[in-house]
């Protein structure tokens, strides 16, 4: 498999590079999906379409009977306008794959296209499953995929999926048992309080001076309520408020996002939120109103799976190309497929070096050369997977 990824590599690159320079949004992927229709034709790959209404199921069934696995890829962009200075670079300005969905994508067209040419080796069913929306928390396209029916006829015995991730060396890969991503809530906190003049602030409840308290206040939760040894994080993103220098503010908003590992810090962290919000606000005078919306659940690995797709890589990449990692705190929608599934979800390294940029900046880039390493090793990944479920 190593091997024929090889020979398939200026294909799967020309795929990433068109789709990078024609980046489509969150369920937006018309263009996007229409392109892997045409790839899966040309491949003679069947597939259903309409899923979360972008999202593509097809399926490549192996002439012997046997379970089933299913691979996972998202299609869509950021609303970033792209930095990197590629020739390939994003022809719609402020839209970008700053994610590598456009890599994900090229990779599990390639995957199929190899598995669709031994599927007469192949003992049992692989789904190729194009997701759309993956960008958009907390509401996502996994679960509107499930709601539209794509497990309806084949029902998956495992999924899996990539992420390409730039704190890796290109040819390196990073598997986990259990959680690998967060949970990855987010909330809005309006702050009321009584305006005035900054000279009488007897007269006022200044809602700046308790969106400070509030703001101190909640980190103690991490610090002082959750356990040590579980990770967990507040951040405060953005601020708004106020009217000018001489004017004690009536309201302050605040936005941020609560990321953790477990559902049981999850549950702890939202409680502890709300009680302290809540609190903080009335004990300084003033009232307060929270938006607090349930996103991804954290991405859970199956460790029997971890440890086949764990095997996998070090049989074709060797022992130190699969280095100890830790999970981030990062969300993935992959997490909510992984809630009803077994399955995993690892990385693939891609980092260029020094000049790397984080996921979601405007100069993300990835080595392309990691492009035919991630296409080999999930159809090798495939592979095993199903010959550990059909024994």
């Amino acid at each position: 498999m190593k091997q024929q990824a090889q020979q398939l590599f200026e294909d799967i690159r020309a795929i990433r590079r068109d789709l990078h320079e024609h980046p489509e949004l969150s369920g937006e992927e018309t263009e996007t999906s229409k392109k892997i229709q045409a790839k899966l034709d040309e491949y003679g790959i069947h597939y259903f379409t309409g899923y979360a209404k972008t999202g593509i199921l097809a399926v490549i069934e192996g002439a012997r009977p046997g379970k089933t696995v299913g691979l996972r890829a998202d299609i869509d962009a950021l609303p970033i306008t792209e930095k990197a200075d590629v020739p390939f670079k994003s022809k719609v300005d402020g839209k970008m794959h700053a994610c590598g969905h456009d890599a994900h994508t090229a990779m599990l067209l390639g995957v199929g296209k190899l598995l669709q040419e031994q599927k007469a080796e192949i003992a049992g069913t692989v789904l190729l499953i194009f997701q759309p929306a993956e960008e958009n928390a907390p509401t996502g396209g996994a679960e509107q995929m499930m709601a539209d029916g794509i497990f309806d006829r084949y029902k998956p015995d495992v999924l899996l999926a990539q992420h390409v991730w730039p704190g890796l060396p290109a040819g390196q890969v990073g598997v986990i048992n259990g959680a690998i991503m967060g949970n990855s809530d987010r909330f809005q906190v309006t702050i009321h309080g009584a305006g005035g003049h900054a000279s009488m602030p007897h007269q006022t409840v200044d809602a700046i001076v308790i969106a400070n308290q509030v703001i101190s206040a909640i980190q103690t939760i991490i610090s002082r309520n959750a356990n040590p040894m579980d990770s967990g994080v507040i951040t405060i993103g953005k601020i708004s408020g106020g009217y000018r220098y001489n004017v004690v503010a009536d309201s302050v908003v605040l936005e941020g996002t609560i990321r953790s590992l477990s559902d049981d810090t999850k549950k702890l962290l939202k409680k502890r939120f709300h009680e302290i919000v809540i609190g903080s606000a009335e004990m300084m005078g003033g009232t307060c109103e929270i938006d607090y919306s349930d996103g991804y659940p954290a991405t859970v690995n199956t460790q029997r799976w971890a440890e086949v797709v764990r095997a996998s890589a070090k049989k074709q990449l060797g022992e130190a190309a699969v280095p100890e990692v830790i999970g981030s705190m990062a969300g993935e929608d992959f997490g909510r497929f992984l809630k009803k599934y077994e399955g995993v979800y690892y990385w693939l390294g891609t980092s260029v070096g020094d000049e790397q940029k984080p996921l979601h900046d405007p100069g993300f880039m990835i080595d392309e050369q990691a492009l035919s390493v991630g296409t080999g090793l999930m159809a090798q990944a495939a592979l095993d997977v199903l010959a550990e479920l059909n024994e």
